[in-house]
């Protein structure tokens, strides 16, 4: 299973070089040892010994081995006191070895975060500085002198790696949450557009039942009517009473069936879009009722989609319709807002008010299912002789260009 967060760049970068910084440094010592002018009696074959053991213990206890036995704890100090042995059997025969145990410095990451990356740097240090003191003539200032390099060494090197782990492993957790967090917007998308879907689904259903009660109410009514006039007309001789009156149920039907088609789509909406639409209608309205009303457009302008459309109109129909039965109001305001996510139908009147924003009259609840319908929601502010403001906001669902 692949690793949702795989080291960083940085890591990857050191993991490499700390793997094969002993070969490099391995190589540059035995080709330094080889070129020095001057060598006694049988240095060479030794340098070549020494080296290959050196090489054969790295591929052996390291290179070559599975990465799933590499990575053990016991694998790892295995390799790295078998690469501290060679460093001093190196060391012991060409001091120039010394760079050698460098690489113990790079390996001793592979203990860290513990005690024993402290450990794996002090060792390092002993054997590094061991070489370069000549003990038979070392006196104790000098040895306390290489024993204080030694601390300050496993300190700074050992702490230097502890820190390094630690705030990679701070990055990873920073890079799981933000993975989880970038996870959990995501189902939230998901989970709103659902919403918004059934919203739009519960909002066909109840323009379905009202034109159910409409259908109900009208057309079945009328023709129920027409069907009784004309039997009635075919048991009597004189039948012009009952033909009239089945003619006026027909054409009362057939105005109804117009209105409730009409009442689909208001038809300033079949050739404008919604800030349009309402200047039009908020003009109509003011020219019929006599009050100052003032309309005002603010955000960018998106096409909505037609049902977010329809919506609004019908809002602010009802809101106005409001206005002009029951406030006895002589100023109003239309706001329409594009804020983004969301757009807002802000109407507001000087009127008389009312004791109950949150009543449940007709109009208002025609207005909560219609925003109900499309996701939307309604509140309503009111003071009794201070007026009211009605707002409406609903998602800012897209719809196609005109």
């Amino acid at each position: 299973m692949n690793d949702p967060f795989p080291p960083s760049t940085w890591e990857r970068r050191f993991l490499g070089i700390a793997e094969t910084v002993p070969y490099i440094t391995l190589a540059a010592s035995l080709v330094i040892s080889l070129a020095t002018p001057v060598q006694p009696p049988g240095a060479i074959p030794r340098t070549l010994l020494l080296t290959g053991l050196a090489l054969a213990w790295l591929l052996g206890a390291r290179t070559l081995l599975p990465a799933e036995v590499r990575g053990r704890r016991v694998a790892i100090t295995v390799h790295f006191a078998g690469l501290l042995v060679t460093v001093a059997l190196l060391t012991a025969h060409d001091p120039i070895f010394i760079i050698y145990s460098i690489s113990g410095f790079f390996l001793a990451a592979n203990f860290a975060p513990s005690k024993w990356t402290f450990a794996a740097v002090a060792a390092t240090s002993v054997v590094l500085y061991q070489s370069a003191i000549d003990w038979a003539h070392a006196d104790l200032q000098l040895i306390a002198f290489h024993l204080a390099i030694v601390a300050v060494q496993t300190v700074a090197i050992g702490g230097g790696h502890i820190a390094g782990v630690k705030i990679e492993e701070r990055q990873r957790k920073y890079r799981k949450a933000v993975s989880d967090l970038q996870a959990a917007l995501e189902e939230n998308a998901d989970l709103h557009a659902q919403l918004l879907t059934q919203a739009h689904q519960a909002g066909i259903l109840d323009e379905r039942q009202r034109m159910a009660r409409e259908i109900h109410d009208t057309l079945a009514q009328g023709l129920t009517g027409i069907i009784t006039q004309l039997r009635a007309a075919q048991r009597v001789e004189d039948a012009g009473t009952h033909v009239g009156l089945a003619l006026d149920l027909a054409q009362d039907s057939l105005t109804e069936a117009r209105r409730s088609v009409a009442a689909l789509q208001p038809h300033q909406l079949e050739d404008a879009h919604l800030p349009e639409a309402m200047t039009v209608l908020a003009r109509n309205w003011a020219q019929t009722t006599s009050v100052d009303l003032h309309v005002e457009v603010t955000g960018d302008r998106v096409p909505l989609s037609p049902a977010i459309e329809v919506t609004l109109f019908r809002v602010a129909q009802e809101a106005l319709a409001n206005v002009a039965k029951h406030a006895g109001a002589t100023r109003a305001g239309l706001t329409l807002s594009y804020t983004g996510a969301v757009v807002l139908l802000d109407i507001r009147d000087n009127g008389t008010g009312f004791r109950e924003p949150g009543g449940q009259g007709f109009g208002l609840s025609s207005m909560r299912q219609r925003l109900r319908g499309v996701g939307g929601s309604l509140e309503i502010e009111s003071t009794p002789g201070e007026g009211t403001a009605v707002s409406a906001t609903v998602p800012a669902l897209q719809g196609s260009p005109r």
